[in-house]
């Protein structure tokens, strides 16, 4: 038996009885029912006020599951198909506001960029390995245009 079905047992109750509103007595347990009659109905409206923002949550859910589908691609990819590139991506976080950052050769070579969340100047110093070597000025002895 639910909380509305409580309720409107203790008021068929209080009817069979035949409570003399009239009295003290009677008075106080009509208007404790009544009071317990509207509680009810607003926590009934809360539950199904609840159960209609979880249906649209987990429609949400569902959404951005798909949306995170086409933007990130299937996690199992093995790195042999079509969609992925050969070209090593660097994972950096923002010193100030720890937002991960991915960068590609292209942009390391740039030794520098703006944060994109936060506008926090970022500056990049690594040694540089020569394999894909980007700094004309390097004094590994290697070309650097390799």
């Amino acid at each position: 038996m639910d909380i509305c079905e409580k309720i409107a047992y203790i008021k068929g109750l209080a009817e069979g009885l035949n409570l003399d509103e009239t009295t003290k007595e009677g008075k106080i347990l009509a208007a404790v029912i009544d009071l317990l009659d509207d509680m009810t109905t607003e926590i009934c409206d809360i539950e199904d006020g609840c159960d209609e923002l979880m249906e649209q949550i987990d429609a949400v859910d569902e959404d951005l599951s798909a949306v995170e589908d086409i933007i990130y691609g299937d996690d199992e990819c093995d790195g042999d198909c079509d969609c992925c590139d050969d070209d090593d991506v660097y994972e950096i976080e923002c010193p100030n506001c720890h937002d991960t950052i991915y960068l590609d050769e292209d942009m390391l070579c740039d030794e520098g960029m703006t944060c994109p969340n936060c506008g926090t100047e970022l500056e990049f110093d690594f040694s540089c390995d020569c394999d894909d070597c980007c700094d004309d000025d390097c004094d590994c002895g290697e070309d650097a245009d390799k």
